[in-house]
């Protein structure tokens, strides 16, 4: 039995203004093609299907006719949202789509046993599947008065812990009932959209807390072991949890920003001939080359040379780091790339900032800070104090996550 395991598509995403449906379309294609190739079983998607909670209509075009032609190859599918999803987005149409042995688990429910998928070929069944969206801070925590910000962080990952003990014991239950009527070596796999301790990410990937500060992150015991897999989404770097070649990441399909520019993204195959999984990663095709280019304007002229004489056509990002202040950069740098397929994604003149800082005392712009950022520039211009800071912070990072955590297309 083999599953493939992939996440974070992010469909809908673009870079700096730049639609990229072209490369999730690529994407697509290449994955119906390698699960028909590896006689894939099951697919699993570890949640971020999409960018946002609103989808385009061409990212929901993508999405719903990659699932029905993969429905036609491989005998399940199961699909979990990650916090950039939806949740009801994702459940509207989840009755019609198990019709096709689709999966969706938008949220969690009263009833744990929902998030239970047995997956069978015709009446036999062949894998477990914990199929966990992504849990919301509302949904594993009551909030108590007088509560410092380790309480809300201790109770989180202590509410993620728990419902996982309680969905896989479910799990494991079902797998008991199963031995017993002869159906034995029943994997058990878990699926989650989470933040695990010790994950790598990397600037600029656009992954962003998932809880109320970072003590949330949660460590490898969260998960029962006696899993078999488990096919984790959120972090874009492909890795394993705490060295546990069954716990993984299996990371974004394509980069999401400059900074993912020179990683191999990949797909998971699980292959369980009894019990004990053989991974395999997959490599994915760069359907759009990204280039980071830094340096002074000899460096990046040479730099754009080189890929004009590999007839490139990737779009770059180029930060001038040059003592001289150059205020035609751009012009000079699109001229370089002129009668080209070159695209300027972004340019960075690190030295007209610092000029105009000097001069004017120019303040950093919000396109140069993230959200906490933004905040803690409040915090020092009114000069808080360094002990009221972090209940500050604290109760400010809890206000952003229920804003992101809002299901905008509930009613």
């Amino acid at each position: 039995m083999k599953i493939i395991h992939t996440s974070d598509w992010h469909l809908g995403r673009s870079l700096y203004g730049r639609k990229r449906y072209d490369e999730f379309k690529n994407f697509l294609d290449w994955l119906l093609g390698i699960i028909e190739k590896e006689k894939t079983d099951a697919l699993l998607i570890s949640g971020d299907i999409f960018d946002t909670s609103t989808p385009s209509n061409k990212a929901q075009e993508l999405y719903y006719n990659f699932i029905c032609k993969a429905s036609l190859i491989c005998k399940g599918i199961v699909i979990t949202a990650g916090n950039h999803d939806s949740p009801t987005f994702l459940n509207a149409p989840k009755t019609l789509l198990k019709i096709l042995n689709i999966h969706v688990k938008g949220s969690i429910t009263e009833n744990l046993e929902d998030e239970i998928v047995v997956l069978k070929d015709k009446e036999t069944p062949f894998a477990i599947i914990c199929a966990v969206p992504y849990l919301r801070d509302r949904d594993i925590r009551t909030v108590e008065a007088g509560e410092t910000a380790d309480d809300k962080n201790l109770k989180l990952i202590l509410g993620i812990k728990k419902h996982y003990e309680k969905v896989c014991s479910l799990a494991k239950t079902k797998q008991d009932k199963l031995k017993s009527k002869g159906y034995e070596n029943i994997p058990i796999i878990a699926m989650g959209h989470l933040f695990a301790a010790g994950g790598t990410t990397i600037e600029g990937d656009g992954v962003r807390e998932l809880y109320v500060g970072t003590l949330s992150r949660t460590g490898a015991d969260i998960f029962p072991d006696f899993l078999d897999y488990t096919a984790l989404g959120h972090l874009h770097l492909p890795q394993k949890v705490s060295g546990n070649d069954h716990i993984r990441y299996c990371g974004s399909p394509i980069p999401m920003g400059f900074g993912e520019a020179n990683q191999t993204k990949t797909i998971i195959i699980a292959e369980f001939k009894n019990k004990t999984p053989k991974i395999k990663e997959i490599p994915v095709p760069v359907f759009q080359r990204l280039e980071r280019i830094k340096g002074s304007i000899d460096e990046i002229f040479k730099k754009i040379e080189n890929l004009k004489n590999q007839n490139s056509n990737a779009w770059l990002e180029i930060e001038y780091t040059g003592s001289e202040v150059l205020g035609n950069l751009r012009q000079n740098i699109e001229e370089k790339i002129e009668n080209t397929e070159l695209e300027i994604r972004r340019i960075k003149n690190n030295k007209i900032i610092e000029s105009l800082k000097s001069s004017a005392k120019h303040e950093q712009t919000l396109d140069d800070l993230d959200l906490n950022q933004v905040f803690e520039k409040c915090l020092e211009t009114y000069e808080i104090e360094e002990d009221e800071k972090q209940e500050l912070i604290s109760a400010y990072n809890y206000i952003v996550n229920k804003i992101f955590e809002e299901d905008k297309n509930a009613e």
